[in-house]
């Protein structure tokens, strides 16, 4: 049998107990911020159909989707003869990984409307899939934290979520702007330059601003048929500055004749209002280039970069109106934000925000100094686990220089040793692994040690 090199497909990442550590560390923040305002959790399977994923992340994100192959001998009897790319992968795949949490949740609310309590808020943290570059920040596996609230048209929810973005970050210590513009307001744009059956197209493309700049924007809007004349009357809006209140002033100005892009302007204003009596200290502005390219937003949209760090955005959501409507059930609103782990955890591993306790989650370390030694240590080993400290005794009698080493390799910061004259006694040592200090005590003083 040939030998082969071990390897995992791009994109993919194994986790070390060290990069776990932290991974939990953000895990657990989110989660602890969610349930505190609330939210219930919920999960979904990893695959969905088809059916529920495509067309709702619009053209270039349906490409990005992982389709499976159906199982067993599924190409028996089947002719692919003069189908065209799309029609045969209809034939072998009826089933996909998740793109993201909310289609499969707006599938989810009407599969279960009978046993939800309206409005409906939830949160799940679970891995998707994308069929994408990989490249820093970007990974082709990796999780996302989500919270929606469904079955509420209140702007207050909006508001809400920025607050839990707020939280979120200034708990893990990192400077945050929050990006926030409305589908309406686009949506009024394209209207105003009289392309309003194009505001997928030119979301679409605004939405790579950040990335491809200006000109690339205005090309790939000149290459899926925009006229030079409107692409001309959009320069302008790439170019808005001043506060939030001296943008939304322009752009009601720029709206008299526009309903949508009325209605746009007055939600943004609505939403910052609630904000502006909420206590939050990141800054929360205005960006009207900001489109967030997914089909199914239709209101207030959200985008959030951290401040000072080389990484895309770390969180994004928006509002859905009618999200589960092609699910057969209509005017059902939603609102929610997501949270990608790998980039919150890129940027605190950036910005050196992990705390330093968590690298050493094993506190105590009982050296091995032989079978009578070993019983006398187990007896305490059970006492200082009952007490809540996570420790462990090395399970063979070795070397003490190879036990402490063991001890140093995974940052325990005490190991207690216990030989003739500590038995004797009914005693322990405790040797402080930063300090070398050591002394001579039982094991409730240990316990009393350290906690302290």
């Amino acid at each position: 049998m040939s030998v082969v090199k071990p390897s995992i497909p791009k994109g993919t990442r194994d986790f070390t107990p060290l990069e776990m550590i932290r991974r939990n560390y953000i895990m657990n923040t989110i989660r602890s911020i969610f349930e505190k305002y609330a939210y219930l959790p919920i999960e979904t399977p990893s695959m969905e159909n088809l059916s529920t994923l495509m067309g709702k992340y619009g053209e270039e994100g349906d490409r990005l989707i992982f389709k499976i192959l159906n199982s067993g001998d599924f190409l028996s009897g089947v002719d692919l003869k003069n189908k065209t790319a799309i029609q045969a992968a209809s034939l072998i795949c009826e089933k996909g990984l998740r793109y993201d949490l909310t289609v499969p949740f707006a599938r989810f609310v009407v599969q279960h409307r009978n046993d939800l309590t309206f409005p409906f808020k939830r949160y799940q943290m679970q891995p998707v899939w994308r069929a994408d570059r990989p490249q820093k920040g970007r990974y082709r596996e990796f999780y996302q934290c989500d919270i929606d609230v469904i079955g509420s048209n209140s702007l207050l929810n909006e508001a809400e979520l920025i607050q839990i973005t707020d939280e979120i970050f200034s708990t893990f210590g990192i400077d945050i702007t929050i990006k926030v513009n409305n589908r309406k307001i686009l949506a009024g744009i394209a209207e105003i330059i009289s392309e309003p059956d194009k505001i997928t197209t030119i979301c679409t493309a605004i939405d790579k601003l950040d990335k491809i700049g200006k000109e690339q924007v205005c090309r790939e809007l000149e290459d899926n048929g925009l006229s030079s004349l409107a692409i001309t009357q959009l320069n302008p809006f790439f170019e808005l500055k001043g506060s939030s209140e001296e943008q939304l002033q322009l752009l009601s100005d720029t709206f008299k004749n526009c309903e949508i892009g009325k209605k746009g302007v007055e939600e943004i204003r609505s939403m910052l209002a609630y904000v502006s009596m909420l206590p939050i200290r990141s800054k929360v502005e205005l960006d009207v280039t900001l489109a967030r390219g997914l089909n199914y937003y239709t209101g207030a949209i959200f985008e959030v970069k951290a401040n000072g760090v080389s990484i895309g955005s770390i969180s994004g959501g928006g509002r859905y109106d009618d999200l589960t409507g092609i699910f057969g059930l209509k005017n059902m609103s939603g609102v929610g934000i997501s949270y990608g782990a790998e980039r919150i955890y890129d940027v605190l591993q950036e910005l050196d925000r992990f705390p330093k306790e968590i690298a050493s989650p094993v506190k105590v370390l009982f050296l091995n100094f032989g079978k009578e030694e070993e019983l006398y240590a187990l007896d305490a080993l059970q006492k200082v686990r009952a007490s809540g400290i996570s420790c462990e005794i090395y399970p063979d009698n070795v070397k003490i220089g190879k036990q402490l080493n063991y001890a140093n390799d995974k940052s325990i910061p005490f190991v207690v040793m216990a030989g003739a004259d500590e038995i004797k006694e009914h005693i322990f040592t405790l040797k402080n692994m930063c300090s070398g200090e050591q002394q001579k005590i039982s094991v409730e003083e240990i316990i009393a040690a350290v906690k302290s």
